[in-house]
């Protein structure tokens, strides 16, 4: 039970961490640099955090769950879910965004780009809130 609760809290607190960084420092470091800038880089980031991302997410989730099968309290399957719904939400919701951002006949100094940008950041803040919430729920019943 430990083991499973321990893999999940750790992976949610890297994902947390890792879109609270991209919410707080990078995505607004990028777009300071203007959005041609903001818009080349975009795709770079996206590909290289997407691995890690959906990897925590995953194990996240699934340790949480082992560890509420396992006998630990219900709160386990609550922030699991949580954690775990970070990827329908970025599948249905961010990824007609993610799409429009890497699709190369962007015009990356447009209007279109930098709102598109701005639409991403807000959009992926609530990853961050969904990925925080549930690191609360697994330390507050660790």
């Amino acid at each position: 039970m430990a083991f499973f609760q321990g893999i999940a809290t750790v992976c949610c607190a890297l994902f947390a961490g890792a879109a609270m960084y991209i919410n707080v420092v990078e995505h607004p470091a990028r777009m300071e640099c203007g959005t041609e800038l903001a818009a080349t880089v975009f795709p770079i980031s996206y590909r290289k955090a997407t691995v890690m991302q959906v990897s925590l997410a995953v194990l996240g989730l699934v340790s949480a769950v082992a560890a509420w099968v396992v006998g630990s309290g219900v709160w386990w399957l609550i922030g699991g879910l949580l954690l775990g719904s970070v990827i329908p939400y970025t599948l249905l919701v961010i990824m007609p965004t993610n799409k429009q951002l890497v699709n190369p006949a962007l015009d990356k100094g447009s209007e279109s780009a930098r709102r598109l940008l701005s639409r991403w950041g807000k959009l992926h803040a609530v990853r961050s809130v969904l990925s925080v919430s549930a690191l609360v729920i697994f330390i507050g019943y660790a």
